[in-house]
């Protein structure tokens, strides 16, 4: 039985290429990067993460050798942050798309485009409260207070939600403020940039930028908006080299994620035994150069493939309709099925086997994740049209 969690991979592969379409010699999926195929991408990608996360709770190398391990997620484990680099491209892509082809885009843009990230946020956090409370964790005023207004996350996944308002409100104020597009464009990516010295100035703790998943993937988000803009010329070139670039970018997935391992080993972001803050920054950002170039092949080959596949179906389109929902809320069931919630607590129910513990955590994050998105967004269908 143990055995059974190698069928993530297959049923993985099931899920992405099922129904799909493929272009032969000559021929392209001209809606590569579209709306519908990025959401479909997002969507296989926040299945990934899901076993990202149970892998980081069975296999992972630094869990307590107390700690009993199941193997066979090991994969995941290291890259993560690949997945969420797709996801703040597909961001940027979006919104510099929305705001050269829609009049007015900016218009309301904090009302319809962050405050429901902000809502979201905020209602899985104060879930995460009650779950944490039901536990019994013991939780003073101050604790609670830093918890209810998020200077503290009780969600330890609520990062990228925090992180992606922020990344949201640059491209508003720059693009809304700054008339030239050009120096927009150089506006939000330094803003981001900042984000990223802010994170490697930082030392692991328990507030804000508590850890390198916070930045190490920060500067897809306007990678997305540049890629938006040279698009029309980017794609006739790829399509002129397909097979080189295609090729390239394989052997620099594999290449440049051994240097960031090595890179990570090297420099590393637990640098804080040394005196220097400049010497732990350029420690950390030598680190995050490292990962954001992986993260990078990994993307650039993603876009490749989507040039001569066309994916969708049923599944990947139920799941692209709630993918920031599902994103907060399998965490939590992560948590509660583990040897141990939070690496502290006894579990609501222990699930001894790495399979049915990843599929407990899917068939129980779906139906609160419609209940979620529901709740932000009461004029949508309960149920997403899968057609």
């Amino acid at each position: 039985m143990d055995k059974l969690v190698y069928l993530c991979y297959p049923l993985a592969l099931l899920l992405l290429f099922w129904d799909s379409k493929w272009y032969g010699r000559k021929k392209w999926n001209e809606e590569s990067f579209s709306l519908s195929q990025t959401k479909a991408w997002q969507g296989f990608f926040a299945v990934m993460i899901l076993l990202h996360h149970v892998g980081q709770k069975t296999c992972a190398s630094w869990l307590d050798r107390r700690w009993p391990r199941m193997p066979g997620l090991e994969l995941f484990v290291p890259i993560g942050y690949y997945f969420v680099a797709f996801f703040l491209v597909c961001s940027g892509f979006g919104l510099y798309k929305s705001w050269k082809s829609k009049e007015n885009y900016l218009k309301g843009f904090v009302k319809k485009r962050v405050l429901p990230l902000v809502v979201t946020f905020y209602v899985t956090e104060w879930v995460f409260i009650l779950v944490r409370l039901a536990l019994g964790e013991k939780m003073d005023f101050a604790k609670i207070l830093y918890y209810v207004t998020g200077i503290r996350q009780p969600n330890p996944n609520a990062w990228f939600v925090i992180a992606l308002p922020v990344f949201y409100m640059a491209f508003y104020v720059c693009f809304r403020w700054i008339k030239k597009e050009g120096w927009a464009l150089f506006g939000t990516t330094f803003l981001v940039l900042l984000w990223v010295l802010i994170g490697c100035a930082t030392d692991h703790n328990d507030w804000w930028f508590r850890g390198e998943w916070w930045y190490n993937t920060a500067l897809f988000f306007p990678l997305g908006l540049f890629l938006a803009k040279a698009e029309g010329k980017l794609v006739p070139h790829l399509k002129k080299y397909y097979l080189l670039y295609l090729l390239g970018a394989a052997a620099a997935v594999w290449g440049l994620y051994r240097y960031s391992v090595f890179a990570e080993g090297y420099f590393g972001y637990y640098c804080e035994w040394l005196p220097s803050i400049w010497g732990r920054i350029w420690r950390r950002f030598m680190t995050a150069v490292a990962q954001h170039g992986a993260a990078g092949a990994f993307v650039l080959f993603v876009y490749l493939l989507g040039m001569k596949v066309k994916i969708g179906n049923r599944t990947l389109k139920f799941m692209s309709a709630m993918t920031l929902e599902f994103y907060l809320v399998h965490g939590l069931f992560v948590e509660l099925f583990a040897y141990k919630t939070l690496d502290v607590y006894k579990p609501l129910y222990y699930i001894n086997n790495a399979f049915f513990y990843a599929l407990a955590v899917c068939v129980c994050a779906v139906p609160v994740s419609l209940l979620l998105r529901k709740l932000v967004h009461p004029k949508v269908r309960f149920f997403p049209e899968v057609k």
